[in-house]
This record gives C-alpha cells, sequence and structure tokens, in this order.
C-alpha cells in the first residue's frame, strides 16, 4: 500500500516538472524539437522563427518577433504565448478590447 502511494506520488511530481518544463520555451533558446511542443508551432513555423533568428539575430521583443516571422501577428501570439512560447522569459500581454 505504500509503494503504491509513493509511486502515485512520484509520478504526480514527474508529471508535473515535466509540464512545467513544457510550459516555458524561449523563442530565442529553443531548437527546432522544442518549439514544435508549442500547441499552434508546426514544423514550418518552427523552421520560420530558426531561420529568421539566424538571419537577424536574437528577438528583441513580441513585435519583434511578430515583424520579422510571417505567420506569427498578435492574436496568434497571445495563443502561443499561452501555449508557453516566450521571448527573453516573457510572454505575450493580451490583446485589449477593440474600440
Amino acid at each position: 500500500m505504500i509503494k503504491k502511494c509513493l509511486l502515485a506520488i512520484a509520478s504526480i511530481l514527474v508529471f508535473a516538472s515535466a509540464c512545467q518544463a513544457a510550459a516555458n520555451v524561449d523563442v530565442n533558446q529553443a531548437d527546432q524539437a522544442a518549439l514544435d511542443g508549442i500547441k499552434g508551432v508546426g514544423p514550418r513555423m518552427s523552421q520560420a522563427i530558426l531561420d529568421e533568428r539566424q538571419k537577424g539575430g536574437k528577438f528583441k521583443s513580441w513585435e519583434d518577433l511578430e515583424q520579422r516571422v510571417k505567420g506569427i501577428k498578435k492574436k496568434s501570439a497571445v495563443r502561443l504565448s499561452d501555449a508557453g512560447l516566450t521571448v527573453d522569459g516573457n510572454a505575450r500581454k493580451a490583446i485589449g478590447p477593440s474600440k
């Protein structure tokens, strides 16, 4: 009984730490596999991010990422940020209501 409880607790801790690690992927440090792990980023977008990062250097902000990578605009950037993508550790701020 105790072994089963300890195994369950260990499994929960491993799962929680894996979710935490997967939750934050910095666009300036990630490789293609890490970028592909973000919901909403496929192989084509991850390659475009890597190509642009190699060509133009690190992304300075979310706005910089949106301008330089085709297919990433404000709304998609918010969704990607919600899925765990960051730029220098920063999440994309939500878009305010339309006026």
